[in-house]
């Protein structure tokens, strides 16, 4: 098969969760694929030693914790962030469709996958991108006179986005960037980042949100980069930003919290100055979730968070873990035509077709000169991201009004299970475009949920990801 021809470097950064980690050669975060519940408590085992100290900043606590690697398949860690696809099928893809390969022994690489500890701040990881940035751009560019030129391409997921956007506004990144690709990236904060911190963690949805892993995620300077860097929290006097609640947030550490926001006003102001330089050495194009059930404000109800999944008055969409709105960079308008928008779930955006269709122009634009079939018809798809064999699943999908029809398809869902049966179930139809049904009988691990109307392609399917525990973590 033809391969596309990419002569530079591409840098693929994972988001939170999105590394294994490794304590003096012994993996306490990386498990094979459909281990990821056996993976939850081999962390919750080790999480007091990985719990971060007070005063890490920016800095390394010297606990021996390293990066090993990218995590290939499905992952999560109840209390921290929702299940995410692996990042094997992404750089397989890149592989096998552009002229991409790694560093050998016997030669330098243009494709890198940079692995780094999501515990510690993004400033901190950013410095590491900048330093093998600098090394792997070095040697691919002195392995070919041809490849003097070459420059730097990012494709960051998630949280990822953030360390290459610090990396390229703060950090003198753009001078060599050709481009900067988010998926999914939370450029102005999630609402679940936030919740995680004040709610704490409960597996169940009838249980506490009680254990080890609230106290480990509450020491991470990282997820409080995630929180929401607009104003979310309903109060008497209208919307505040989560630092500015009158004596903090229960669980939540005010210092790290003010950080956060710094964090963010640090690469706001340099993206800012770089656009009234008329500087644009490279470009950040984001891939937006769209139309996908997304929390987006919160209303605190004694030591938790109540989450509303609309914005004074307004349903703004996301990605289900990301707003709509929260997704786009700062200097970026809502209707740039750099955008990109999916109906993929946060935890499968990087898998989802039309995504990879963007990844295919970004990386090596082509003349599309092939007429295609109708866009698969845009729903909407409601699961939890958590659940426990005990109770029952449902799901919910609701179908875009604007296209005739919407409440006349057939709705099928795939489940696709840990141990790689299927099951297949043609949603009930409730009228005006909405349209549910529910799973029993799900066992532990991770299950992928797909809906599409039949008759579309099931490439184009909205995908959803739950994580099924037997007992408390």
């Amino acid at each position: 098969m033809r391969r596309e021809s990419v002569e530079d470097l591409v840098v693929v950064v994972p988001g939170i969760m999105g590394s294994r980690l490794a304590v003096d050669g012994r993996e306490v975060w990386g498990p094979s694929a459909g281990a990821v519940w056996e993976a939850i408590r081999t962390f919750s085992g080790s999480v007091r030693q990985l719990t971060l100290p007070k005063d890490v900043g920016d800095g390394h606590p010297g606990d021996g914790v390293e990066p090993v690697g990218l995590f290939g398949s499905l992952h999560a860690l109840p209390g921290v962030w929702p299940l995410i696809a692996g990042y094997d099928c992404l750089l397989d893809w890149l592989k096998d469709t552009f002229t991409l390969r790694g560093t050998t022994p016997d030669a330098p690489g243009n494709l890198v996958e940079f692995s780094y500890d999501w515990r510690l701040s993004c400033r901190y990881n950013a410095r590491l991108l900048a330093r093998r940035v600098d090394e792997s751009l070095g040697r691919w560019r002195a392995s070919a006179p041809g490849r003097s030129d070459a420059r730097v391409r990012l494709i960051c997921h998630s949280m990822g986005g953030l360390v290459g956007r610090y990396y390229v506004e703060c950090l003198g990144g753009a001078e060599v960037t050709r481009r900067l690709i988010t998926l999914g990236t939370p450029h102005r904060g999630s609402i679940g980042a936030l919740d995680t911190l004040v709610s704490g963690h409960r597996l169940s949805r009838r249980g506490p949100r009680v254990g080890p892993l609230t106290g480990f995620a509450r020491s991470l300077p990282s997820l409080h980069q995630l929180t929401p860097d607009y104003a979310c929290l309903d109060s008497p006097g209208g919307l505040l930003c989560p630092r500015e609640v009158s004596g903090g947030l229960p669980g939540v550490d005010s210092s790290l919290l003010h950080d956060a926001g710094a964090f963010h006003a640090e690469i706001r102001e340099a993206a800012g100055e770089r656009v009234r330089q008329g500087r644009s050495d490279h470009e950040c194009l984001p891939v937006v979730g769209v139309r996908q059930p997304t929390a987006t404000t919160a209303v605190l109800e004694g030591e938790r968070l109540r989450l509303i999944e609309t914005i004074l008055g307004k349903d703004e969409g996301g990605d289900g873990r990301v707003p709509r709105f929260a997704a786009f960079p700062d200097e970026i308008p809502l209707n740039s035509p750099v955008v990109r928008s999916s109906f993929a779930n946060h935890g499968a955006i990087k898998a989802h077709a039309g995504v990879r269709q963007n990844l295919f122009d970004w990386l090596a634009p082509s003349p599309l000169v092939y007429r295609g079939v109708q866009a698969a018809y845009p729903l909407s798809l409601r699961v939890p991201e958590e659940s426990t064999v005990d109770e029952p699943l449902p799901v919910e999908a609701v179908a875009a009004t604007t296209r005739p029809g919407a409440d006349e398809l057939a709705v099928l869902v795939r489940i696709d299970h840990p141990d790689g049966s299927r099951t297949h179930r043609t949603l009930t139809n409730l009228g005006d475009g909405r349209y549910r049904g529910t799973f029993r009988n799900l066992a532990p691990g991770a299950h992928r949920v797909s809906a599409h109307a039949v008759g579309d392609d099931a490439e184009g399917a909205v995908t959803a990801l739950v994580l099924v525990g037997d007992e408390e973590t």
